[in-house]
């Protein structure tokens, strides 16, 4: 299947769904939401990213760990028409940390990878404690559902979360776990979406392991230099919205910004 590391220095554009029904700050049916996604991801297609992945990020405040069936319908159906406009890798995540749901749409829609939350130790998120590592039944799950070939990133220390629980493993530890558990690649963010990712958790995760690193958060024209000395992908879905808020439709010039920036560092 596709992959978003076919190409160094490789750009994953983010869709933001808009809230989805039966989530409390639905305004849209699921056509008009459809329609939407489809706008940021031709956009992001136009521009010239690497991939794209869609997310329920407007769902707040998210449930944890599990969502309902509506959930993945919705998410379903923007991944088939997101697919119509877009035919290179495309990603799924479902918050938060709704990981079977993601693989499940993702299989669905023909999409190439999932982000998954807590796939390994223990975390406090702003959503309750994410208290059981979900490798083990999501492995099983994308076993029995005959999803091997959809790709799992695994958030590592991820964002929006505290991490005293797991204190005394650094982050070099944390993906050597999420490597021995059956990751396909890590993912290192800042603390909050949008926020700058330390260079030195990107260079500790790249020492320890060898399977793909993604940032996932802080990457701007200016930060990718040093991003990709150690990352090979980095997801971007704050830089590239109108005036740089997640919330707002993808700009296309700031994408073309970061699709150029990308492209100089390629040579």
């Amino acid at each position: 299947m596709p992959s978003p590391f076919d190409r160094s220095h490789a750009l994953i554009g983010m869709v933001h769904v808009d809230a989805l029904p039966g989530t409390p700050r639905n305004e849209f049916s699921v056509d008009e939401i459809c329609a939407r996604a489809v706008v940021d991801a031709r956009a992001l297609a136009e521009a010239g990213f690497d991939a794209v992945m869609i997310e329920n990020m407007h769902d707040t405040p998210y449930l944890r760990g599990e969502v309902g069936p509506e959930i993945v319908a919705g998410m379903t159906a923007v991944g088939c028409a997101v697919r119509g406009v877009f035919d290179g890798p495309l990603g799924v995540q479902i918050l938060a940390g709704a990981n079977a749901a993601s693989l499940a749409t993702a299989q669905a829609i023909d999409a190439d990878f999932i982000r998954a939350e807590g796939f390994v130790f223990a975390t406090v998120a702003d959503e309750g404690l994410l208290d059981e590592a979900a490798a083990g039944k999501l492995l099983r799950y994308r076993k029995a559902i005959g999803a091997r070939d959809i790709a799992v990133f695994a958030d590592i220390k991820k964002k929006h979360s505290s991490h005293s629980i797991t204190a005394d493993l650094d982050i070099g530890a944390t993906a050597e776990a999420a490597a021995f558990f059956g990751a396909d690649a890590v993912v290192i963010t800042g603390s909050a979406t949008g926020k700058h990712t330390d260079p030195a958790d990107v260079a500790a995760a790249r020492a320890a392991v060898d399977l793909p690193i993604v940032v996932g958060s802080g990457g701007t024209p200016e930060t990718l230099p040093r991003i990709f000395e150690c990352a090979d992908a980095l997801i971007v879905g704050t830089f590239s919205k109108k005036d740089g808020d997640w919330r707002n439709p993808v700009d296309p010039a700031r994408a073309k910004a970061l699709v150029e920036a990308a492209a100089a560092l390629r040579g």
